[in-house]
């Protein structure tokens, strides 16, 4: 249970005693909303409930809370119960509970922080699936970190997490892909069947002229004799399987995995999208019109219906979005998706729930999670073209240049609601502007002191079991103060699919960290201080296992030494 609900606890109990004793008349108390202070002045948590009461109780908010703060039951985590005008109730944490965190955070391991919002449901998060038709550029990078750490949040917030690429390879966009690289691979030939240019509907990058010459290296000549319409659908397997090999890659560069990689293809191969259009015309709501099938959605609130199939036979748009949600919920049996999208997908965000309905789904059960665009910038200037290849700057080239740690830590400093700006400088600067550098240090000095310690005559074995009442210097209890913080990060940025709040959190855990250690000596040569050394030294190791637990959500790495 989170200290926030405990105290919440303790008010509703000082609340009822009071009312039992007479200092506060019957009403039924609002919801005890606990919160903390913007000032640190205002203790480590408040409430507003008397000023919520007074109404109710015919009161002034002051007196509610004086009477609250007289009835409010000891506990051995709260030190002071202060009213504040006008009418706040303000808690301040013991010292001696949180010097005891220490021991609590070596008990949790590499769980400390987790809670339990989701209570072991099972939870898809499926994020990238980018079109199989070229390398993943850096707003795919975005999409990637976002996803992946929401998954591991979800983990950490008690869900049973499947991660998931839907790979588009189905469709206008891979016929369109497999006819560019039949014409580029005729191109390389010096076929006179390549002299025909490329369309503006076609893929113009140099991959594809590269790609080309890889399928001339390994196949030779043996689909330039073959008919076209043979050619290019072979082709065009080809390629997919090399594009999705570097896809691959990709992710692995930025340590992204997946459960589970799921082709759109299959929808139609196996029979699931007739199976999901039976069921739907069972159900009414479909409706043959002008040559096409549509998905009535009209009645289900929307402003239009959708096409299932085309007048040409061809799916429509929302067809695969249709079976394949039906995969997740009804097969799968997923209690829980999240899909996360790019901003320019956001009318087709809006259109989800209806599509749900359609489905006989709970529209709250999936959660289109959109993030903004990415902005690289070099020098102060906006860098928009590849110096490899002229063309789009794919997640290689930045992973390549700043590191995958540098990648993942900026792309998680901002709301995915808001443009990200990347500087590419910044992120290889080796001071504390450098947010990564910063946070990883804080890590990677830690590790020093605990190997200096080692070397000074402080084992482990000699302080693994150090006395915690040494420590109560004020940078000693920050840090402590923002460590017990995390549970409630993690319940919150999972509550809100709101993962920046972990960069956010992790900056400022650093920050209390650095001022500790400027304030607090923690290896001391008098003999007399052995016992503060060694407490010091289980906060440092404490402190260290939360540094790395945070990164860790983060998919970036802890640092032993920098």
């Amino acid at each position: 249970m989170l200290i926030r609900d405990r105290i919440a606890a303790l008010v509703t109990e000082a609340t009822q005693a009071a009312q039992r004793e007479g200092e506060l008349p019957p009403y039924d108390s609002p919801v005890v909303e606990v919160a903390r202070p913007k000032e640190a002045e205002h203790g480590d948590y408040t409430t507003p409930v008397a000023m919520q009461s007074a109404r109710l109780a015919r009161m002034a908010p002051l007196a509610i809370a004086q009477a609250l703060a007289r009835w409010v039951p000891p506990a051995d985590f709260v030190a002071v119960v202060e009213v504040a005008p006008p009418g706040f109730l303000n808690f301040r944490l013991s010292g001696r509970w949180l010097a005891d965190q220490v021991a609590a955070i070596e008990e949790a391991g590499g769980h400390y922080g987790d809670v339990d919002v989701g209570r072991g449901r099972n939870c898809q998060v499926e994020f990238i699936s980018a079109n199989p038709t070229g390398p993943l550029h850096i707003g795919s990078a975005r999409n990637g970190v976002l996803g992946d750490t929401l998954a591991n949040l979800l983990a950490a917030a008690g869900y049973a997490v499947q991660r998931e690429y839907y790979v588009n390879d189905a469709g206008t966009q891979m016929r369109t892909f497999a006819e560019t690289l039949y014409r580029r691979y005729m191109q390389a030939l010096g076929s006179s069947a390549g002299d025909r240019p490329l369309e503006a509907h076609h893929y113009q990058g140099a991959y594809m002229v590269d790609l080309a010459h890889e399928i001339v290296a390994e196949c030779g000549n043996r689909f330039r004799d073959m008919p076209e319409e043979q050619a290019i659908p072979e082709i065009g397997e080809i390629g997919l399987q090399k594009i999705l090999a570097g896809i691959r890659k990709s992710v692995a560069a930025l340590r992204i995995h997946f459960d589970r990689w799921f082709s759109e293809k299959s929808l139609y191969e196996d029979g699931l999208f007739e199976q999901v259009m039976a069921a739907l015309r069972e159900v009414g709501m479909t409706e043959h019109r002008d040559g096409a099938v549509w998905l009535r959605t009209s009645q289900l609130g929307s402003d239009r219906d959708e096409v299932l199939i085309r007048s040409d036979g061809r799916p429509g748009y929302y067809a695969s979005d249709v079976a394949y949600h039906f995969d997740k919920f009804v097969l799968r049996g997923f209690d829980r998706v999240i899909d996360v999208w790019a901003v320019d997908h956001q009318n087709q965000a809006r259109r989800m729930p209806h599509l749900m309905k359609a489905l006989g789904l709970d529209p709250a059960l999936l959660t289109i999670v959109l993030y903004d665009f990415v902005r690289l910038y070099r020098n102060g200037e906006e860098v928009k073209l590849s110096k490899r290849s002229g063309d789009i700057i794919t997640v290689d080239e930045v992973v390549d240049e700043v590191g995958a740690d540098a990648v993942r830590f900026l792309l998680l400093t901002r709301s995915n609601n808001s443009v990200m700006d990347f500087d590419l400088n910044l992120a290889v600067q080796q001071n504390d502007e450098n947010p990564v550098y910063y946070v990883q240090y804080a890590h990677a000095r830690m590790a020093s002191i605990l190997r200096t310690a080692d070397e000074r005559g402080f084992p482990r074995e000699r302080w693994s079991d150090g006395d915690l009442a040494f420590i109560g210097h004020p940078a000693e209890l920050a840090v402590l103060r923002k460590m017990a913080e995390l549970p409630e990060v993690i319940e919150k940025a999972g509550l809100q699919l709101a993962t920046h709040h972990l960069a956010f959190y992790a900056q400022e855990l650093a920050t209390s960290f650095h001022a500790f250690y400027r304030d607090c000596r923690v290896i001391s040569s008098d003999p007399a201080d052995a016992g503060l050394s060694c407490a010091r030294l289980r906060l440092v190791a404490a402190t260290k296992a939360v540094f790395a637990r945070v990164l860790g959500l983060m998919g970036v790495s802890a640092p032993e030494s920098m």
